[in-house]
């Protein structure tokens, strides 16, 4: 049966703290035991994994590996399909959820089983960022529903909350036009290899939206019918830090510079900072955050921002990469566990929200 337990599929960049994130905080978040899937065995990862075992967390492996990795001296604890059945919640840290869902997941659909997946996983199920659409989460957890979510990408849920707090003024849908250019880090400072030598654009595939930030977030927002005017643009840069997000977004109503910073404090998932570079940025999420990261949604640069014409909000700000999407995937997965205290439970991450960075 699968009780309060929780698989992470995937040791990565998302994986491993969120490993480490649920493990070390079980009793507060409601999770009975944490499983966590390695797919190969390699010598140069096996700290990582000794560090979560010591922590708590359970290995399961395909069995065709399990010798392979007893020959580096880890021992698995069960087998990658037995922990999925004894699994509440299987949360997809991979590149290939969507594969893995139709090749593996379909066969353990139940009732009481939620499958997440990451940003990159588009169409693997309900599209969820927290405190953007929670009212809708009942459509992907309840009974009647078919138990997939989506936890949109770190810079999706920037846009998203850049919309919520600028876009909509009591409730009403003031948005005209949102226009964002994502600047993204080549590739995270685990990452040993695919590192750019210099800036690299994308390309607008999408006609509507121009890349898949803005059209996730309009999806993002079609869950609670609301239909947004959003275009976004993505450039990689040879950094290793944090992406950074220039944002224009126009309002039908008019607003004052004053009233855009009043908003954007008195949320507690907005970090404002007079910093005005990744480096310090980042450097204070390593100091100061959860293993390294800084859990709010946006880091607003307070003096970049600018009202043009009354309508026009202009400015930047930093996103701390996966910190925001863990939250929502622990937030999603309190849910599906006992959704009358799932706000209460994840409040124990709330020392890593900062007013300031």
């Amino acid at each position: 049966m699968p009780g309060k337990n929780v698989l992470v599929v995937g040791t990565g960049t998302i994986g491993e703290p969120l490993i480490a994130m649920l493990t070390r905080n079980r009793e507060a978040l409601g999770v009975e035991r944490v499983f966590f899937h390695k797919n190969t065995p390699l010598k140069t990862d096996r700290s990582k994994v000794w560090a979560l075992q010591q922590a708590g967390g359970e290995l399961c492996v395909d069995p065709s590996r399990a010798d392979a990795f007893r020959a580096l001296d880890i021992e698995p604890k069960l087998e990658f399909e037995q922990a999925i059945d004894d699994s509440a919640v299987v949360i997809d840290c991979t590149p290939i959820g969507n594969r893995m869902k139709e090749q593996v997941y379909s066969r353990f659909v139940s009732p009481s089983r939620l499958f997440i997946a990451q940003g990159s996983e588009f169409g693997f199920g309900h599209m969820y960022a927290r405190r953007i659409n929670d009212e809708t989460l009942d459509a992907a957890v309840g009974d009647k529903s078919d138990k997939f979510i989506q936890v949109v990408s770190c810079n999706t849920h920037n846009l998203s909350i850049l919309c919520r707090l600028l876009g909509f003024d009591g409730g009403d849908n003031v948005l005209r036009e949102g226009r964002f250019l994502c600047m993204r880090r080549a590739t995270d400072i685990s990452d040993g290899d695919k590192f750019i030598p210099a800036p690299s654009v994308g390309k607008h595939s999408d006609a509507r939206f121009g890349t898949h930030h803005a059209r996730d977030a309009w999806h993002l927002y079609q869950t609670k019918g609301i239909d947004l005017n959003l275009f976004s643009s993505a450039v990689k840069l040879n950094t290793q830090y944090m992406h950074a997000i220039y944002f224009h977004i126009e309002r039908t109503k008019p607003i004052d510079l004053d009233t855009v910073r009043r908003r954007f404090a008195a949320d507690d998932l907005v970090a404002l900072t007079h910093k005005d570079n990744a480096s310090t940025i980042f450097s204070f999420g390593r100091d100061h955050g959860l293993y390294g990261r800084i859990l709010n949604q946006t880091v607003i640069v307070n003096q970049s921002l600018a009202v043009r014409n009354d309508h026009e909000v202009i400015g930047y700000c930093f996103t701390p990469q996966d910190g925001n999407s863990l939250l929502s995937s622990i937030a999603a997965t309190c849910y599906h566990l006992e959704r009358a205290t799932y706000t209460e439970r994840i409040q124990v991450f709330k020392p890593y929200f900062f007013g300031e960075v």
